[in-house]
């Protein structure tokens, strides 16, 4: 019983596969474009796919047809961006076109495949065109959206003719215009804990400099970077530095107890007759055990100011903290009543811990984690 159902549950579930992927649905819910691709895709797996042939045939001229009359309608009228409006639509002909070449099954019911590319290059000059201007109208309202906007028509009119004009400048103008700059100060740690936070330091302006991905439009600065670039303008400083640590405070832990275990084998007697019995009894041990902890801990301040007002507009804590653990023990009569941990513990001899500078690198790890995920979280609003 449950094979016949397994073969029936195939069946169903390959019969709406194919039901969806001959383009039917989407041609029947009149999106005609997604109806010709899967026809014609199905097609260049199955030839002779009889719903695919039925879906592409009547498809094909509705797709043409009504993306035809989206170009006529988008040109009668006053959109700012129509070109690029028409450019889009004749591109949606010029795929179809490709997909049924590439379609021996396709080919055997569209003969003859309508194409748009002779009428794009007109179309793209006209398109890079109404994006310059909009681009231009848009870096003059010398605000950051506007330079963003700025950017992405002039990043359009770069994808509709490559070189149109001075669009390289005018990216790179826009660009500058709408970027945030942050200039971030890092306070070095104070030379009396003869400790170096170069590495924790490094470590941040690489992931501010090198691997910050969240926001285009956010660019960080180290001073000497904002000197060096001569910049006419920060936005916000980004101030870093440890409100307080402390690395290697140790405590030294003494617990001693005594332990035993019942039934234990201690020896044999012998008995009247001659033979032999194991004796049982109860076996203690007296095991004293030390533990050593060294904890390093801080707390890092991330404030961001406006660079115009000097107003604070953030102010995060975050704490780090690392501990680390030595333990050891000794032990006075029967091994037995211990177990296999406890004598583990009581072969270890007392560890030397870390230098300080490693143990300021290990605190540092849980900081270096909450910065970068409270940095992304800010600045991803800009």
């Amino acid at each position: 019983m449950k094979k016949v159902y397994l073969f029936s549950s195939l069946l169903i579930i390959s019969f709406l596969i194919l039901n969806c992927s001959s383009g039917k649905k989407a041609l029947e819910q009149g999106d005609y474009y997604q109806a010709v691709l899967k026809a014609v895709n199905r097609l260049r797996q199955k030839p002779d796919h009889k719903k695919s042939k039925e879906t592409l045939r009547a498809g094909y001229p509705l797709a043409i047809r009504t993306i035809e009359q989206d170009v006529q309608n988008t040109l009668s009228g006053n959109s700012k961006y129509k070109y690029k409006s028409v450019l889009q639509k004749y591109q949606l002909i010029n795929n179809m076109y490709e997909e049924i070449r590439r379609s021996p099954g396709a080919l055997k019911i569209i003969h003859s495949p309508k194409n748009y590319y002779n009428e794009l290059p007109k179309i793209q000059e006209m398109a890079a065109e109404e994006s310059y201007r909009e681009g231009l109208n848009a870096l003059e309202k010398d605000t950051r959206e506007g330079a963003k906007q700025a950017y992405y028509n002039f990043r359009d009119v770069q994808s509709f003719v490559a070189g149109y004009k001075d669009v390289e400048n005018k990216i790179e103008e826009a660009l500058f215009k709408a970027t945030l700059k942050v200039v971030v100060e890092q306070i070095p740690v104070p030379t009396r804990y003869n400790l170096s936070a170069r590495f924790f330091q490094d470590k941040i302006e690489e992931y501010l400099h090198t691997h910050y991905r969240s926001n285009l439009f956010v660019r960080f600065y180290n001073p000497q970077e904002a000197e060096r670039e001569n910049l006419p303008y920060v936005d916000q400083y980004l101030r870093l530095q440890f409100d307080d640590f402390t690395v290697g405070e140790t405590h030294i832990f003494k617990n001693t107890e005594t332990f035993s275990k019942d039934s234990v084998k201690v020896g044999t007697a012998k008995l009247d007759d001659g033979s032999s019995v194991d004796v049982f009894n109860t076996v203690k041990a007296k095991m004293t055990t030390w533990k050593k902890e060294v904890i390093s801990k801080g707390l890092f301040s991330m404030q961001v100011y406006d660079a115009h007002t000097n107003a604070i507009l953030v102010h995060n804590k975050f704490n780090g903290e690392f501990v680390w653990v030595s333990k050891w023990g000794s032990y006075n009569g029967d091994e037995r009543a211990l177990t296999e941990d406890q004598i583990k513990i009581c072969n270890n001899e007392e560890v030397i811990p870390p230098p300080p500078q490693d143990l300021f690198i290990e605190f540092t790890r849980p900081i270096y984690d909450q910065l970068v995920s409270s940095v992304n979280t800010y600045y991803n609003r800009f």
